[in-house]
Parts: structure tokens; sequence; C-alpha cells
């Protein structure tokens, strides 16, 4: 399937993965040689601040930036009926909405634990609950959801966020098998590893509230999007997007997970070390 003039609804631009750079390169790719403007003709983007100066140029018919907190699921039917009354239809969900963490699990605050789930988790599903009506109702579309390599393996200073985005591999592909009866809709879960967005600079920490310092550089965002596309127009129900040693280490934790768990204790006690010596020296 091409994704050429296609209705796309893209949540957690400001803070996910795939941020506002990110969808400036991909909306001014070259042209489709059979004359699309864009890669993402009609895009839609979930917003919850202001629409961005670099998209302002964008005609009402092009895009739709509305918007939209993940945790507040009682507005999400309101938002996916705005936008289908606006443009007619969704034929892609993109959920794209999150936040990571960097803290030890028995430093931080439970209350950061239940926040994760209820951003990561909850408010995807309910999102994807109600465009998913829509599209059963048309008998196709995609959804989309930007997870992570850490719904693949464990790792220290993340409990909480591997936790969630577990949750969110774990609902997807058990949502996969009940839509058996509807063959052109499409389940695709995308596993980015470490990515130059602002979702490093917004993580949790041990309180809600408190910001952290990010601890290491991650793919370029315009890389992640078009290997996000490209894995989208061809149906793959789970793609890793990332840099050694993260990819790596997903192998290994699929076919060899008793050396992933011995080298992730190793890999684990080095970052904790220089996560602790960073706090100290702040």
């Amino acid at each position: 399937m091409q994704i050429l003039r296609k209705k796309i609804v893209l949540s957690g631009l400001k803070n996910g993965k795939i941020n506002i750079e990110g969808f400036i390169f991909v909306s001014h790719l070259p042209p489709d040689p059979r004359g699309s403007k864009s890669l993402l003709k009609k895009c839609f983007l979930w917003e919850r601040s202001d629409v961005p100066e670099k998209i302002s140029t964008l005609t009402e018919k092009d895009i739709l930036v509305l918007r939209l907190d993940l945790t507040d699921r009682s507005s999400h039917e309101a938002a996916t009926n705005s936008v289908i009354k606006h443009f007619g239809k969704i034929d892609v969900l993109v959920n794209n909405g999150g936040r990571s963490q960097r803290s030890l699990f028995m430093d931080t605050n439970l209350d950061v634990y239940s926040a994760i789930m209820e951003l990561n988790y909850l408010g995807t599903i309910s999102l994807t609950k109600h465009v998913l009506k829509h599209m059963i109702e048309r008998k196709r579309g995609k959804i989309v959801t930007v997870s992570s390599v850490m719904g693949i393996m464990g790792a220290p200073l993340a409990s909480g966020y591997c936790a969630s985005k577990h949750a969110l591999q774990g609902f997807f592909n058990s949502l996969r098998t009940e839509l058996t009866d509807y063959p052109e809709i499409s389940i695709i879960n995308i596993c980015p590893g470490p990515v130059q967005s602002k979702i490093i600079q917004n993580v949790f920490t041990e309180n809600l509230g408190r910001k952290s310092l990010p601890l290491f550089n991650g793919m370029p965002t315009d890389r992640c999007v078009r290997l996000t596309l490209v894995s989208t127009a061809n149906d793959l129900k789970e793609a890793w997007i990332s840099d050694h040693p993260y990819l790596a280490v997903c192998y290994l934790w699929q076919y060899a997970p008793t050396w992933a768990w011995w080298l992730m204790n190793r890999m684990g006690k080095r970052r904790i070390q220089n996560f602790k010596s960073v706090l100290w020296e702040t």
C-alpha cells in the first residue's frame, strides 16, 4: 500500500519520538512521480501546543492541528469526530505520544508509574478505540504505534517506561488477532531505539514535574521517520528501528535471552553508575 493522498493522524508531535522536525522533513520530500504533492498529503497532527511556525504556511485542506491531552480520555471521541468531520475519513493513525523515564525504581514515587501508564498505555489505547471504530466501519485502515526497543527488552532506570511499552506490545499484538475479519486493517508496531527528539528532554524522574538531563545521543529523527514510513507502507507487523548496540541487544533478547540477561547486567551496572555520577555532579 502506498502512503499517498492518505489521511493520517499523528499524536505526540511535540514530545513523541517523531517530533516536529521529523514531520517537516517528511512533508517536504520530493513530489511523487504520479502527482502527489508530498508523501504525507493531508496529514493531521494532534498536538498540545500551538501550530508551529514551520507548518503555518500549509492550507486548511492539507493539515489540521488539534490540542489533545492523551491523559484526558473523555476528550478523545470528540477529537476523533472533529477530524472525521473536517476531512471525511482517517486512513492511518500513528500513536506517537508518550514520555520516557530516567530513575531507579526504589527512588521513584509510585505516582510516576501511574502517570506513565496513563499517558503511554491507557491514553494510547483510548484514542485507538475511537479511531478503530471508524476504520471498522470503512473496513480498512492502518494503526501504527510507536513503541520502543524497551518493549522488547528490559533496562535499568526505565522500569516504568519498559512496562508501558511491553503493555503496548501485548495489547496491539492481541488486538491484531481480534481483527482477522478485517484483513485491510493493519496493526503495525514500530520499535525505535534512542531518537533525537524531545522525548529525552521530558522524561519522568523520581517525582512528577522534575526533569532529567539526557544521557546519550540518538538516531536522527528524519531517519526514524523514513524507516517508519517504509515499515508502514509495507504493512510490517513489527519493525525494530535502531542503531547498535540497542539493535544487537534486541536480537540477543529474542534468540539468546540468557546471553542478553548477562549482557544487560554488565551494561546496566555501568549505566547506573554513570547516572548516579551525573546526579552527584548536578
